[in-house]
């Protein structure tokens, strides 16, 4: 894999780490405003309050946000650094990833927060991108 890729991934859980810290910000009312404006721009329906359990909600689904990016940056720099070897850890990458998807769609869609769905697909897609464009799956031992 070549050090665009490499970087192209890093960038990627870079992002996830990024959306779980604005999740975390939610907790408190000082740092609500990024994730006030992703849930309002989600139109869900409703009004938005942040109510004890949402803050708590928030700052439980930043953490795992956040727990998630530290396990796959790891992943991806071991997957990466493994060559061919490394396509079981891309298979539980992609595992997870669609695991994530499919159940976060469709509570997306089930509770009115289907445009949630836009940003869950550009997240997902960039990952397949970067797994078909950098050969990751199709590398072989030298």
């Amino acid at each position: 894999m070549t050090q665009f890729w490499r970087s192209y991934f890093i960038i990627w859980v870079a992002s996830i780490g990024l959306f779980g810290a604005v999740l975390a910000g939610g907790a408190f009312e000082a740092t609500s405003a990024p994730v006030r404006f992703v849930l309002t721009s989600l139109n869900g329906p409703g009004d938005l309050t942040f109510t004890p359990v949402l803050r708590f909600s928030l700052a439980l689904m930043g953490a795992v946000s956040l727990g998630w990016t530290a396990t796959l940056y790891v992943l991806v720099r071991a997957a990466s650094a493994m060559g061919a070897a490394g396509r079981p850890l891309w298979n539980a990458i992609t595992a997870g990833m669609v695991t994530w998807f499919v159940i976060d769609c469709s509570l997306s869609i089930a509770t009115g927060f289907g445009l949630n769905v836009v940003p869950n697909s550009v997240l997902a897609g960039m990952y397949l991108v970067g797994l078909r464009a950098s050969g990751a799956l199709k590398q072989t031992e030298a």
